[in-house]
């Protein structure tokens, strides 16, 4: 009999799981499509924080769990035996102009603030590696807090880690014990029935996957497109966010611009050929933070959905915070980040 029963096999569903196997209890975890079906699935893998200034509970929720990443990945390669792709490997992204320059600057002092050495945001000039962004004034941020992973990796990392311990995804089975409800774009348009408001929609994202190796090299965010090297030596660009969009929708049209606009401004990749398309639909809870506790109106029943475009980077706070909450009875969601914030 299990303890927990958690319902979607996306980062959420199997960070959380992971958490609480650790943590000794007995999980089942149950999705009719598999680990990664969904958005989950995908390619892209930036996890890359908000600017360093604003400071609010959603920042410092994600500043955490980017800290936490390197042992939580860690970890969960080490009990699998197989690897996630992640690396703290930083992010560059060019300066378009001397406005945007000096706003960087001012970013440099508050990130020394707000990150408290953890991490750092500098401005420096560009340099002649080919894989450097051009940039109109000569000049890049880089941030040393910015890391990647392979979604479908990680995905698989965690189902080895959970199934060393004696946990599968399955197709079906009747819940048992406290039931987290991790179930993406399908689970928000369920709440969307029985809310008295709109809880959250679908967005879609197109990316593309390219035959280059830059695998030692930072993220870059240039032209609107987030570069990221991966370990297996390919490099994916990514991502639109479109509004409108329709169940199954995985047609591409508009990702042939997301690739010409990589390749104006990354030099790096003029040449280097497109291996793999991807669109999905990926889940936004209208609070765009994370949709994270109790399901008002069901007893036993739990919520962690809306990961959107930053659910891997915000995957390891998620899952021990839940964690806390179903097993304990601690709750530490912070405001902004409640069910019943999107209620």
């Amino acid at each position: 009999m299990s303890d927990i029963t958690i319902r979607g096999a996306g980062i959420f569903g199997l960070s959380i799981a992971w958490a609480c196997v650790q943590r000794g209890a007995r999980v089942q975890i149950i999705d009719p499509y598999g680990p990664g079906a969904g958005s989950s699935g995908g390619i892209v893998g930036a996890l890359a924080p908000h600017v360093p200034e604003n400071w609010n509970p959603k920042k410092a929720f994600q500043l955490e769990s980017l800290l936490m990443a390197a042992d939580f990945w860690r970890g969960v390669t080490e009990v699998g035996g197989v690897d996630a792709g992640y690396a703290r490997t930083g992010r560059t992204q060019p300066i378009a102009d001397d406005a945007g320059l000096a706003l960087a600057r001012q970013r440099t002092e508050t990130a020394k603030d707000l990150w408290k050495g953890d991490a750092h945001w500098v401005v420096q000039p560009c340099d002649e590696n080919p894989w450097a962004p051009l940039s109109p004034t000569g000049w890049m941020i880089h941030d040393t807090l910015s890391a990647r992973l392979h979604p479908r990796k990680a995905c698989a990392a965690l189902v080895a880690a959970l199934e060393s311990r004696g946990v599968e995804v399955v197709n079906d089975a009747p819940d048992h014990g406290a039931v987290l409800w991790a179930t993406g774009i399908a689970g928000l348009e369920t709440l969307n029935q029985t809310a008295p408001r709109l809880v959250g929609t679908g967005v879609k994202g197109q990316a593309a996957l390219l035959r280059y190796d830059a695998r030692n090299q930072p993220q870059l965010f240039a032209g609107g497109v987030h570069a990221i090297p991966h370990l297996d030596g390919t490099v994916a660009i990514g991502s639109t966010s479109e509004r409108e969009w329709e169940i199954d929708d995985t047609t591409d049209a508009q990702l042939d611009a997301v690739i010409d606009r990589a390749r104006a401004a990354i030099p790096a990749l003029h040449n280097a050929s497109v291996i793999e398309r991807w669109a999905g639909i990926r889940p936004r809870s209208r609070s765009r933070a994370p949709m994270l506790g109790a399901w008002p109106g069901h007893p036993g029943h739990f919520i962690a959905n809306g990961g959107f475009k930053i659910g891997f980077g915000m995957a390891p706070k998620v899952a021990g915070v839940l964690a806390d909450l179903m097993l304990d009875g601690l709750d530490t969601i912070p405001n902004g980040f409640r069910v019943e914030d999107s209620f």
